[in-house]
Parts: structure tokens; C-alpha cells; sequence
């Protein structure tokens, strides 16, 4: 299985460096292209387009004024290691083996406005730009626009690279319309998580979050390969329902 979750707004570099490998990002030519657009804002226009506080405006202004490439462990920081929101709470990459981070370096995917599309060790530089953003290029009005294919068919190339049977989607909605479903080579498999609340089952946004990253993890951490294992997961009391999930979309209650 392939696995594709969302970045986080919550960043974490003031860690040390970590002696985990890391790789480079397949996009940071477009990337560059995008944060010259960006550089260009004042802080108050990069606070309209992000709809952003003043004081988070002067953070990411600074942030996209220092960033530049090439990008190394001095100045950059693995993906996985520099998400700090919910879903990677979740992944809990603390606990991961040697053998463990290997297979998620292969097998999971960081959904990303700036850079397009991340494997776990790729480095990057702190940034604040979501895929939902109205940030217009000469490739459209967009970033779904600017995106076009390429991060599809990265998908599909690691998808063909690892043999993934099923492209399991973790992402928030926002995330996932960068991907365009009808061209991706596999089924595509929605796992949806819903707590028990006023007499109903719901999406609640931050528990959701977090079991999509428990769910990352035990993917990965088990090595999983078919649905049967999938719909076997029972982390934080959640367990498969099968009256509320379809083919495409195991649905995990609680409560």
C-alpha cells in the first residue's frame, strides 16, 4: 500500500539536528518558483492570501525571505521530523525502527502546496502555503492549477517502484483534490473515522486527524499489503463498521 496524508501548519525546527538519512524533494525547482512569488508579498498582502494573523504574517514573511536552496541539514529538516499537527502525533516516528522508517520512506507520501508532493526524509524549509490557497502563477489561479499531473503521476510512479496494490488516502479533502483519482492506476481507499457524539456518529476534526496518523503508522509499522488487515484495525478503540462503510470507503466508529 501507498499511504498519502496532509502536511501540518505546526512546524518544529528548533529541535537539533537529527543524524536520520534524509532525501531531496522531486519538486523543489517548482517549489523555488513558487517562493519567488511568494518573497515578492509584503507582509500584510501574504496575510490577506494566507488569511493569517499580523503576527503570523511577520513569522512567514521572515520564513519565506530566508528560505533558499540548496537545502541541507544545516538549514533544512526532514518532513516527517518537522510536522508536528495532529496526524503526525499520531505516526508517533519516535518509535519507528531502522527497518520501519525505511519502509515509510518508500510507502508514504506528504501532500504539500509548496513542495508539491514529499517523501518522509525529504528535507524542507519551514513555510506556510495550503494546497486550498488562491495563490494565482502563470499556471493558473491556483495551486491545484500549478500542480496539474505532476504530483498524479509521481504517485503512480511510486506506486509502480513499491508494487502498492492500493493507494490509501489519509489526506484531508483540502490535500486530496490535488490528486486527480480517475488517473491514478490502483483503487483508491478512503478510510473515514467517526466518534459516537449526540446520539450520532460524526467526523470530529481533531480526533479524525490523529487516527488517520495511528492508521499511517500501523500500516506501515505491520507492512500491510491487503484490505482484510486493514479492516482488522482497532487502535484507540476504533473498530471497522461494516453498516456504514463501502468498498472504497471503511468506515472506523467509536463510541
Amino acid at each position: 500500500m501507498l499511504i498519502i496524508i496532509s502536511p501540518a501548519k505546526s512546524l518544529n525546527f528548533d529541535a537539533p539536528p537529527s543524524h536520520i538519512a534524509h532525501s531531496e524533494g522531486q519538486f523543489l525547482a517548482d517549489a523555488n518558483t513558487l517562493m519567488q512569488q511568494l518573497r515578492q508579498l509584503s507582509r500584510a498582502e501574504l496575510g490577506t492570501l494566507l488569511k493569517i494573523s499580523p503576527n503570523l504574517s511577520d513569522l512567514n514573511h521572515t520564513r519565506n525571505q530566508n528560505w533558499q536552496l540548496p537545502f541541507s541539514t544545516s538549514n533544512a529538516k526532514q518532513a516527517l521530523l518537522a510536522f508536528t499537527g495532529d496526524v503526525y502525533q499520531g505516526l508517533a516516528v519516535a518509535d519507528y525502527s531502522p527497518t520501519d522508517l525505511a519502509y515509510t520512506q518508500d510507502h508514504l507520501r506528504i501532500l504539500s502546496g509548496l513542495y508539491g508532493l514529499l517523501r518522509p526524509l525529504d528535507l524542507i524549509q519551514p513555510y506556510r502555503l495550503e494546497m486550498g490557497t488562491k495563490f494565482a502563477t502563470t499556471k493558473g489561479a491556483n495551486l491545484y492549477q500549478f500542480w496539474d499531473t505532476k504530483i498524479t503521476t509521481a504517485l503512480n510512479t511510486a506506486i509502480s517502484a513499491t508494487g502498492s496494490r492500493y493507494l490509501v488516502n489519509l489526506a484531508s479533502n483540502e490535500y486530496f483534490k490535488a490528486v486527480k483519482p480517475k488517473q491514478i492506476v490502483v483503487p483508491i481507499i478512503t478510510p473515514v473515522f467517526k466518534d459516537f457524539k449526540n446520539g450520532q456518529y460524526k467526523v470530529i476534526s481533531f480526533l479524525a486527524k490523529k487516527a488517520r496518523g495511528r492508521m499511517s503508522s500501523y500500516i506501515l509499522t505491520n507492512k500491510m499489503t491487503n484490505l482484510a488487515a486493514l479492516c482488522a484495525y482497532t487502535e484507540d478503540g476504533y473498530s471497522y463498521n461494516e453498516a456504514l462503510s463501502s468498498a472504497e470507503s471503511p468506515v472506523f466508529t467509536r463510541g
